[in-house]
C-alpha cells in the first residue's frame, strides 16, 4: 500500500525558490531603511510565556479568546507561540532594561507569527511581520515619524497604490467615559446587531467598530464618535499629529472606526490599506500603547510602533523579472575534463561568480539546454579537442559567439567578461 502523501498544514505554505527575491527585496529595504531612523535590529523568541499576550493583547480580543496556539510544555508552563510581536519586544525592552541608557530606544523586528484565523487572501496561520516599535517618547512628533517611517518603507520595498487612515482612540481618562457612552448606544440597537456585536457590546464596545457584518454598518456608522469625547489633552495631541503629517505633505483620510484590533492602543491609531487586496485590505497598521509597558511590569514607558504582513506586501508588489541562476555552467565532456572543471568551478566561485557544472555527464546537446534553462551568461566546454590543446571553449549565450580560451587564462577570462 503506498504512503500518505503528507502536505503543508492549513493556514501554512512553502515559500518556493522563484519567490524569495521579492521576499530578499522588502528584507533589505528594512535593512537599509529603518537604521536612518535611528531603529536597532532586535529578535525575540517565536513562544513566550500565555499570560504575556492574554495581559498585553487583551483577554476580550479575537486573537487571545479565538486564534492563539497555546500548549502546555513538560513542566506544566502554559505557552503560545506569538500571534504578534509587540508584546514580546515590550517584555524583552522590560527585561533587559533597554531603555534605561539607550538616549533612542527604536527597535524594529521581523519574523513568523501564528494566529489560527481562516486562511484566506494573504492570511494565513503562519505568516510573517516586519515590526517598528520606539519608546519612551510622549511628543506627537513620534507618531508623524512612525507614520512617514512606515510609508517611506512601503514605498521602498515598490508599493504605489495606498491610503493612510488615521483616528485617534484617547487614553485613560477620556476613552472610558466614550465606552460607557458607545455601549449604551448599542444596547438600544442589540436586536439589530449580529451575534458577535451583542456580545462584544457587554465585553468591549470597541470592538464592534471592527464589525464587517454588511447588516451591522449602518447602525455602526451612526454610533457616537470618538473624536467628539477626547479630553484636553487627546484633542491637541491629535491635532499637532495631524499637523506635523501636512507639513510633511503625508495625505491621510480620517476614520472614526479606526481602533485597530488590540487593547493596548491609546491615541494615535493608523492604517495603510490597498484596494487591491479587497475587502481585507490592511497592508500595515500600528498607533500609540502608553500603557503596555507599564501593564506587563515595567516603568510607566510610553511606546507607539506599526507592523506589517509581509506576505500580503509580497502579493502587491510587481513581480521581479526572473534572473538566471548562474554566471557559468561548465561542461565537461569527457571523463579527463572532470578534474579541471572543478578546480576552475571553485576558482570562479571564490571569485564571486555563480557557478554551477553537469554533475551527471551528459551529451553536449543535453547540457547546453540546461544552461540555457538556468540563464547562463556563458558556458565553458571542454571536451576531446579542448583537452588535447588545453584551452576551454567559451560560448556566450546573448551573443551566440564562441572562443577558444588557453586553460591557464580562462578563469581571468570569464571573471573579466563577465565585470565588464
Amino acid at each position: 500500500m503506498s504512503q500518505r502523501k503528507i502536505q503543508a498544514v492549513k493556514g501554512t505554505r512553502d515559500i518556493l525558490p522563484d519567490e524569495i527575491s521579492a521576499w530578499h527585496r522588502i528584507e533589505a529595504a528594512a535593512r537599509e531603511l529603518f537604521p536612518r531612523y535611528g531603529y536597532r535590529e532586535i529578535r525575540t523568541p517565536v513562544f513566550e510565556e500565555t499570560e504575556l499576550f492574554a495581559r498585553g493583547i487583551g483577554t476580550e480580543t479575537d486573537i487571545v479568546s479565538k486564534e492563539m496556539y497555546t500548549f502546555e510544555d513538560q513542566g506544566g508552563s502554559s505557552l503560545t507561540l506569538r500571534p504578534e510581536a509587540t508584546a514580546g519586544i515590550v517584555r524583552a525592552v522590560i527585561e533587559h532594561n533597554l531603555a534605561a541608557d539607550d538616549p533612542a530606544p527604536k527597535v524594529w523586528a521581523m519574523g513568523p507569527m501564528f494566529r489560527r484565523e481562516r486562511p484566506q487572501k494573504g492570511r494565513f496561520r503562519q505568516f510573517h511581520q516586519v515590526d517598528v516599535e520606539a519608546f519612551g517618547m510622549s511628543r506627537p512628533s513620534i507618531d508623524a515619524e512612525m507614520i512617514e517611517v512606515a510609508l517611506a518603507y512601503l514605498e521602498a520595498c515598490g508599493l504605489q497604490d495606498s491610503e493612510l487612515v488615521l483616528n485617534s482612540t484617547g487614553d485613560a481618562k477620556c476613552r472610558p467615559a466614550y465606552v460607557e457612552t458607545l455601549r449604551a448606544a448599542l444596547r438600544k440597537e442589540a436586536g439589530r446587531l449580529c451575534a458577535d456585536c451583542q456580545r462584544r457590546t457587554e465585553t468591549n464596545p470597541l470592538r464592534v467598530l471592527d464589525c464587517k457584518v454588511p447588516e451591522d454598518q449602518p447602525i455602526i456608522d451612526a454610533l457616537p464618535k470618538i473624536g467628539d469625547h477626547l479630553c484636553d489633552d487627546c484633542r491637541d495631541h491629535f491635532a499637532e499629529v495631524r499637523r506635523e503629517l501636512d507639513l510633511l505633505g503625508i495625505r491621510y483620510r480620517l476614520d472614526h472606526r479606526l481602533v485597530r484590533g488590540l487593547d493596548y492602543y491609546t491615541r494615535t491609531t493608523f492604517e495603510v490599506t490597498s484596494g487591491a487586496l479587497g475587502a481585507q485590505n490592511s497592508v500595515l497598521g500600528g498607533g500609540r500603547y502608553d500603557g503596555l509597558v507599564k501593564e506587563l511590569g515595567g516603568p510607566d514607558l510610553t511606546g507607539i510602533g506599526f507592523a506589517l504582513g509581509m506576505e500580503r506586501l509580497v502579493m502587491l508588489l510587481p513581480q521581479p523579472v526572473a534572473e538566471g541562476r548562474c554566471d557559468v555552467f561548465l561542461a565537461p565532456l569527457v571523463p579527463d575534463a572532470l578534474d579541471p572543471a572543478l578546480l576552475l568551478q571553485r576558482d570562479l566561485r571564490r571569485a564571486g561568480l555563480r557557478v554551477l557544472i553537469d554533475n551527471e555527464g551528459r551529451g553536449l546537446k543535453s547540457q547546453m539546454k540546461k544552461a540555457d534553462k538556468l540563464g547562463a551568461r556563458f558556458v565553458a566546454i571542454r571536451g576531446e579537442d579542448e583537452r588535447a590543446k588545453d584551452v576551454w571553449m567559451v560560448r556566450d549565450m546573448g551573443g551566440s559567439s564562441q572562443e577558444e580560451v588557453k586553460a591557464a587564462d580562462v578563469a581571468g577570462h570569464l571573471e573579466g567578461k563577465l565585470r565588464g
